[in-house]
């Protein structure tokens, strides 16, 4: 059939009447309709429900809104949105505990952040600490190794033993003049740990007491009660002291009685050793009183000696006692400068009697020279300096007769002439004092020489001593070359000319030298009784005693202020002295070198040392440049060198400290009422090395304030109370110092640790020498005729400020 169909509409549709036409028609509008309705079903159909939907709700009746919101509780009476609302609410009370869940784990993790942050910092701590301890460690191993090498163990202080008996029986020497210590002296009183005890007889228990001078009697008990040597206990004393001048001339006992009262001391032991007999004598009639007198063993202390009498190395030539009860003004002593004075030298004095008088035989110089040496030159003195003086080639004063009556004196002495303030207003105004010794040869000096000396070097005039024979005050012990000029007799002629070619700055030297003598061992009652214990105990090597420490009250203090550490401050650079001690603070060893300083520096004056060591400019109030610091650090080498056998290299590593390399210093800070400031510079010292504690002298009578926190720096902190506001308060030895090295400084000085340590360094080197760093410069003003400071920074410097320094204890 369908084939017969298609057929038939090929052929047009012809057959049975036209139905095929029909057929094709209908077939037609039936797809077109179909295509035509489901167009409009998924066409419009959405579209107009799409707009019901979306304009249902703008009905007036808001009761009749299907999809908006409803208000309440409206949505939850549906009763399949319930379970919706519930679930709703569940989950957000779900999220709220999340959220606290996460805002908690993210403070423990900061917290967990910041422990590992300390952990960190802690682990870096400890490396460090343990670096420093395997340090310490290799030290100590070193230490250990040098020890057992040198095999010097530590000693404990021997045992003192007594003589047993009193009477020790050594030699006797062939006659009293030939006694020395090796044959007069019993070392066996006088160990070396006994601390030289002395004992001084009471002169009113004796009668020869009743004819001293009561003011030198009462001058030399004033001094002996205050000296730290003397004893009250005889039985256990080293040397027995006796003063038997100066003696006054109506009641003065005759040399037979002195010399059995002397026998007769409950302590001579039948020949006197180990006694010191002293005479402070000036006059002529007593100055040499015990000449006659047998002093057996005893040791014998004056102004006045003969060659026969003088025993060298035993007894002692002392200086005069001029100034007995009150100290000699030093206000009115004249100054220094300028170098040269109206005078180039000058001499007053009066010869009473002559070996050899020019009216008994006249001879030339030259013939004297030529023959036998002639015993007394005074004739051809005074006739050389006569000339001098005529010759106004340099204005001079030389007067051979005194206007009034001349002083009484020993026979060829050249007696004073006029008061003692006449004589000091001549020599104040000289250059150079002429001394003439006695004309007598066996006179090794005189009270009169003596006098001249003293007097010369009180007003700063150089003195010229005449007569190289002449034995001057202490000259075992003082090198009297740095002070005076010693020239024969015989070259009176040349004198003139010696003392026209000094230079000005050894004429200064030797009148800075000669002043240091004066004030030192001359000037006072003191001075004079503490020098001759000083000889003797040199002489029998005894090492000095300590000196007397300054007992610190301490001001109560709060401390815990935690002190920051200034990066600057603490940078040492390459400077380091050795490891850095972690351990307590380490007091230094004490009275190492006191017997070996005693036995090897006996002829050392301390003014001879070298002056202060200046490292480079400062000023308290600007801190030093870091470019001179390191100009200075790196021309220096300051650097340990290591050990060795022996040689240069290991004196100069153990004059570096390499002996002691524990070594630490004490910082003395001064202060008044600053205390802001005093706690910027205590904090600068936080963390500074080999720093064993800080002494703050407080200066103020005001006690710090009560709620002042005072920082934490590592090491003691001490406030010290003073009696009265001084600057001489920071030289005071302090008991609570507990080191050799002391580092003097200012509340508002700034010093890096870097430059500590190179001060601290340099001053192990030179450790009797003040080591700092303000450096002044002075001079004198010959317009002005005064002294010109120049605090300034300088290339020319002269003195070194305490303010910032290292010295010794």
């Amino acid at each position: 059939e369908l084939m017969t169909g298609y057929t038939m509409l090929r052929n047009g549709g012809v057959g049975n009447g036209g139905q095929p036409w029909v057929l094709r028609w209908s077939s037609r509008i039936r797809l077109t309709w179909l295509s035509f309705t489901l167009f409009i079903i998924l066409v419009f159909f959405p579209l107009i429900a799409h707009y019901y939907l979306t304009t249902i709700d703008d009905a007036d009746d808001a009761g009749k809104r299907i999809f908006g919101p409803r208000t309440g509780n409206e949505l939850c009476e549906v009763k399949h949105v319930q379970d919706l609302c519930r679930i709703r609410e569940s989950v957000s009370e779900e999220l709220l505990q999340l959220e606290a869940k996460r805002q908690e784990l993210n403070s423990e993790i900061a917290k967990l952040n910041l422990k590992i942050e300390a952990c960190k910092k802690s682990i870096e701590n400890a490396k460090q600490d343990l670096l420093q301890l395997k340090n310490v460690i290799s030290q100590t191993e070193h230490s250990y190794k040098e020890l057992m090498a040198q095999n010097q163990p530590k000693l404990s202080l021997p045992i003192r033993l007594l003589p047993d008996k009193d009477d020790v029986t050594f030699p006797l020497p062939k006659s009293n003049r030939n006694c020395r210590l090796h044959n007069c002296f019993d070392y066996s009183r006088c160990p070396l740990t006994s601390g030289f005890p002395v004992y001084v007889y009471n002169s009113d228990d004796y009668p020869f007491g009743s004819s001293l001078d009561p003011l030198i009697k009462q001058a030399f008990e004033a001094t002996v009660r205050t000296n730290v040597y003397v004893t009250e206990n005889a039985n256990i004393a080293c040397v027995y002291i006796i003063l038997v001048g100066e003696m006054q001339e109506p009641v003065m006992p005759k040399p037979t009685e002195l010399e059995q009262q002397l026998h007769s001391l409950p302590y001579w032991r039948t020949d006197g050793h180990n006694h010191l007999i002293i005479n402070l004598s000036r006059k002529s009639e007593t100055q040499n009183f015990i000449y006659n007198i047998s002093t057996g063993r005893a040791m014998i202390a004056q102004s006045t000696f003969y060659d026969v009498q003088y025993r060298p190395g035993f007894d002692i030539v002392v200086s005069p006692l001029v100034h007995a009860m009150s100290e000699p003004n030093f206000l009115e002593i004249p100054p220094q400068v300028p170098v040269k004075r109206k005078y180039l030298f000058s001499f007053q004095g009066e010869k009473i009697e002559s070996l050899r008088s020019s009216l008994q035989e006249v001879r030339s110089f030259e013939e004297e020279i030529e023959g036998n040496a002639p015993a007394d030159y005074d004739d051809r003195i005074i006739t050389t300096l006569k000339a001098v003086q005529d010759s106004k080639l340099d204005f001079v004063l030389v007067e051979f007769t005194c206007k009034n009556q001349p002083k009484a004196s020993l026979p060829t002495e050249w007696a004073l002439c006029g008061e003692r303030d006449d004589r000091l207003e001549l020599l104040k105004q000289s250059t150079f004092a002429l001394i003439i010794t006695p004309g007598d040869t066996h006179l090794v000096i005189s009270a009169g020489c003596a006098m001249r000396l003293f007097e010369a070097l009180e007003v700063g005039a150089i003195p010229v001593v005449l007569g190289e024979q002449v034995q001057l005050p202490y000259n075992d012990v003082i090198r009297w070359n740095e002070a005076a000029l010693i020239i024969p007799k015989p070259r009176i002629t040349e004198v003139h000319f010696l003392l026209r070619s000094i230079s000005d700055n050894d004429l200064l030297a030797m009148r800075r030298q000669g002043r240091f003598l004066w004030e030192t061992y001359f000037s006072t009652s003191d001075n004079v009784f503490s020098t001759v214990l000083a000889i003797i105990r040199t002489r029998i090597q005894i090492p000095a005693a300590p000196i007397r420490e300054e007992t610190a009250v301490e001001i109560p203090h709060r401390s815990g202020k935690a002190a920051g550490t200034d990066p600057n401050m603490a940078d040492n650079g390459d400077l380091d002295l050795g490891p850095v001690e972690t351990e307590p603070p380490y007091a230094s060893p004490k009275y190492l070198r006191n017997f070996t300083l005693t036995a090897m520096d006996i002829y050392r004056s301390w003014n001879s040392a070298p002056g202060p060591f200046h490292l480079f400019p400062y000023t308290p109030f600007d801190p030093v440049l870091p470019s001179e610091a390191k100009f200075l650090g790196s021309g220096t080498g300051f650097r340990p060198i290591g050990g060795g056998a022996g040689g240069s290299g290991k004196e100069f590593q153990a004059a570096l400290g390499g002996n002691v390399p524990r070594e630490q210093f004490t910082v003395v800070m001064l202060t008044y009422e600053r205390e802001e400031v005093l706690m910027n510079s205590l904090e600068r010292l936080n963390g500074l090395p080999y720093l064993n504690k800080v002494v703050v002298v407080w200066n103020s009578p005001k006690l710090p304030s009560e709620d002042l926190l005072w920082p934490d720096i590592g090491v003691p902190i001490m406030v010290v109370r003073t009696e009265k506001n001084s600057l001489n308060n920071r030289f005071l030895p302090w008991d609570e110092i507990e080191t050799e090295a002391i580092l003097s400084i200012d509340d508002d000085a700034h010093l890096r640790h870097d430059e500590i340590m190179f001060g601290f360094r340099v001053w192990r080197e030179a450790r009797d020498r003040i080591v700092g760093f303000p450096g002044r410069y002075h001079a004198w003003d010959i317009p002005h005729q005064s002294w010109l400071y120049n605090s300034n920074y300088s290339c020319e410097l002269s003195m070194v400020l305490t303010g910032a320094a290292f010295f010794h204890k």
